[in-house]
């Protein structure tokens, strides 16, 4: 049935997969657009409502659109005015009005779709046979995820007149499809503010949600299921009951969004929230909702009475004071076990393989703790929280975990060094397994057919007879060896066991008892077996597991919460860019989540348009981290600079010998040489990081250096030239020749600094220099 569903002669698998896969895109570039709003259109500045106020018009433009229109075309200034703003920014407001068209055409297609399902448009297929199949079941309640999703971030990103007014901009220089009304209706102002300080609209988000309502039947069976089952069956990865809830997060994310289309659930059936508070947040109250969007339950569900009543059991004090201690206690321990396990010679693949399950079980604790801590000690969420709760409950969280940002940094990259180290050994193992598998059974055969030889006397050993029936029991034994498929590892690896039992209890016969070199066969033999059992036991399902295990997606916008303290890390000790690397990669993990979807529907134009949108988010957020090394650098470098500018004076042609000490300078060379010692560790820690795939878009360290450099030296070079030439006319006997004087200096400066050290971090600095100074300044 799963297979049937997805298969791509299933019309109506597939066409489902269409919509949620254009969901995903969908949110994906209304999280690209919310960058590019023109300034113009918020209107917060004076000067800009004073010149624009009267072009830049929200809904209240359609109840008098000719009024409008007429006073615009009577007024040259203002006719000019709006071709310029249209000109500026006509290609960007196309953009959003597309992306907001787009949000109303996806729930009008999944509405129609649903109704051709119940209509019998798809041969043997219903609303509830669907719901029957595992990915029916998880696409339909992703359907209605995706839109919620997609509502949600639209009213925080784009506050309500913000985009009223891009809205109106563009329909007055554009014709619109019929749907600009219902676009419109779905998208107008619903009075939320993002703000503390603001007070949440009466029925909101349920009015908004309502605006274009989604099948009522669809609603209430993916809720039930969502409710009673677990639809993405995650617990394999994590089946311990304290890892419950993580399993389920994913699936509670699913949930949360989709109670705002049931809205008589949260406030009235609070039997029905009870069960739900018990099943998905009976210790915790942070929902990622999607992509790092984090929203506290606390906050959210305040107006709701039934959901508020429910949740009220896990917000009481001895509660979390159980659930913060406890993580903080685990915090302590998994730091020190991490440490343990990263230590040289410790993780590799001998010891990987005979103790998997510690391993694995070890990478389970380490992100339920981390997830849990990074989620409920986080200064502030997506949404803003209004409810005074919120903070008394962050407050008590805090102070029973002891406040510990530094610990939680340190568990996040040795859980993520951790993760990667055990990845690539496996993948190495998996990679080899066939080789090592035959060369095993190979070498187990040589010595049972040696043994064999033995005791048939054909190759004679000293102090071993002849032995019929030992011979036909070893030729048995090498026949079982050769039976050994890899291909069926649960079988063979109960062979391998009763083979090592029958190995090991032979050698107690008198008749082998003697013989040092038997016993050595029969010792080399079973070590192997042991080998292949091990082989026999990592599977492809281990690298899944670990892939579930490590879900960072909750982490993709809280981690810049820990940005400073991973620079000063970084300024301490520049190796620390390595631990980095690895949790580069366990964030650029997460963007697999959004790309799920549109992978199975095989969108190849929304795969690359949605995975360079995410791989460029997170290359930003790499640049801007690790622009602290070369900030560092070029601090040192300015050092060097100023030392050799105005304290160690440049040596002429021809130098007397008297003057030697004076041009020796010791100290200064000494500082010199010690700085540059600086500048080479720093760079240094940056260039060892191996080049790393984020995504699509692959970091190669030295580009990483050179670009951070380089952006220093024009921010420093720019900076200069904007100084050094400003005059103070209250100022005499300042001329132009001593200003020009001065800033040549420190030109020469950095130019000399540049020349220095060059050769020690592995760049052209002149070419470097000619750069910034002929290209990106003067010209």
């Amino acid at each position: 049935m799963e297979e049937e569903f997805l298969a791509e002669n299933n019309a109506c698998g597939q066409t489902l997969l269409h919509v949620v896969s254009r969901g995903n895109a969908i949110i994906a570039e209304l999280l690209r657009l919310k960058d590019h709003i023109p300034h113009i259109f918020r209107l917060e500045k004076k000067q800009d409502q004073q010149k624009y106020g009267e072009l830049i018009l929200d809904f209240s433009y359609f109840n008098s659109s000719d009024e409008y229109d007429k006073k615009i075309e009577n007024s040259e200034h203002l006719q000019k005015l709006d071709e310029e703003i249209y000109k500026a920014h006509g290609e960007i407001l196309t953009r959003f009005y597309k992306a907001f068209e787009s949000v109303h055409k996806y729930v009008t297609d999944l509405n129609t779709f649903v109704e051709e399902l119940e209509e019998g448009i798809y041969i043997q297929q219903t609303l509830d046979t669907v719901f029957l199949s595992q990915d029916g079941i998880q696409l339909m309640c992703e359907s209605i995820y995706v839109y919620g999703v997609m509502l949600l971030i639209v009213d925080l990103y784009y506050r309500g007149d913000v985009r009223e007014r891009l809205v109106v901009a563009h329909s007055r220089h554009c014709t619109t499809s019929g749907s600009l009304d219902h676009v419109c209706q779905l998208i107008r102002t619903t009075g939320f503010l993002n703000s503390p300080s603001a007070k949440r609209p009466a029925n909101y988000p349920q009015e908004y949600f309502r605006r274009v309502p989604l099948n009522e039947k669809l609603v209430n069976i993916a809720v039930g299921k969502l409710r009673t089952e677990d639809i993405y069956h995650q617990q394999k990865a994590l089946p311990l009951p304290q890892q419950m809830t993580t399993a389920l997060a994913q699936q509670a994310a699913v949930l949360f969004v989709a109670l705002f289309f049931a809205p008589n659930i949260l406030h009235n059936q609070t039997a029905r929230m009870r069960e739900i508070v018990d099943k998905y947040f009976p210790d915790n109250w942070i929902v990622n909702v999607y992509m790092g969007i984090t929203i506290n339950l606390i906050d959210m569900w305040e107006p709701f009475r039934a959901a508020r009543i429910a949740l009220a059991n896990t917000l009481e004090p001895s509660n979390i004071r159980d659930y913060a201690t406890t993580h903080a206690s685990n915090l302590q321990k998994l730091v020190s076990e991490t440490n343990e396990m990263l230590k040289e010679g410790v993780l590799v693949k001998k010891n990987l393989l005979d103790n998997v399950s510690k391993v694995l079980a070890l990478a389970r604790e380490c992100n339920v703790t981390l997830r849990w801590l990074m989620l409920h000690t986080a200064p502030q969420h997506s949404v803003c929280e209004t409810v005074k709760k919120c903070k008394q409950v962050r407050d008590q969280v805090l102070a029973d975990t002891l406040d510990t940002p530094n610990g939680v940094l340190e568990l996040l990259l040795n859980t993520a060094h951790f993760e990667n180290t055990i990845r690539e050994l496996f993948k190495s193992i998996l990679n080899e397994r066939e080789d090592k598998w035959a060369e095993g059974k190979k070498e187990c055969t040589l010595r049972i057919g040696e043994l064999e030889e033995v005791f048939a006397g054909t190759k004679p050993l000293m102090r071993v007879d002849k032995n019929e029936n030992l011979k036909k029991w070893f030729g048995d034994i090498k026949s079982h060896i050769s039976s050994l498929n890899l291909d069926e590892p649960n079988i063979s690896a109960r062979k391998i066991v009763q083979l090592i039992q029958a190995l090991e209890e032979v050698q107690g016969y008198p008749q082998l008892t003697g013989s040092l070199q038997v016993k050595q066969l029969l010792d080399e033999t079973c070590s192997t077996l042991r080998r292949m059992l091990s082989a026999a036991g990592v599977r492809d399902t281990v690298l899944v597991h670990m892939q579930i295990v490590g879900d960072f997606s909750y982490g993709w916008l809280l981690v810049d919460n820990y940005t400073q303290l991973m620079q000063s890390g970084v300024r301490a000790d520049p190796t620390l860019v390595n631990k980095l690397r690895a949790v580069f990669l366990k964030l650029s993990s997460a963007m697999e989540t959004s790309l799920l979807r549109i992978n199975q529907a095989g969108c190849d134009g929304d795969l690359s348009s949605v995975s360079r949108y995410y791989s460029n988010q997170l290359v930003g957020y790499i640049k801007k981290l690790l622009q602290v090394i070369p900030e560092t650098v070029f601090t040192l470098m300015a050092k060097i600079a100023h030392i050799q500018t105005h304290l160690i004076p440049e040596l002429p042609d021809r130098l007397e010998k008297d003057k030697m000490k004076e041009y020796a300078q010791l100290e200064h060379r000494f500082e010199v040489a010690k700085l540059t010692h600086e500048v080479s560790v720093f760079s240094s820690g940056l260039l060892n990081m191996k080049a790393t795939l984020v995504g699509i878009v692959r970091l190669d360290p030295k580009q990483l250096l050179e670009d951070g450099i380089n952006k220093e030296l024009t921010s420093h070079i720019s900076k200069a030239l904007n100084t050094g030439l400003v005059f103070n006319p209250k100022t005499k006997g300042v001329d132009l020749a001593t200003k020009l004087d001065e800033l040549g200096n420190t030109m020469d400066g950095h130019k000399r600094s540049f020349e220095y050290v060059q050769d020690y971090i592995g760049i052209n600095g002149i070419k470097m220099w000619l750069v910034s100074i002929f290209i990106r300044i003067i010209i």
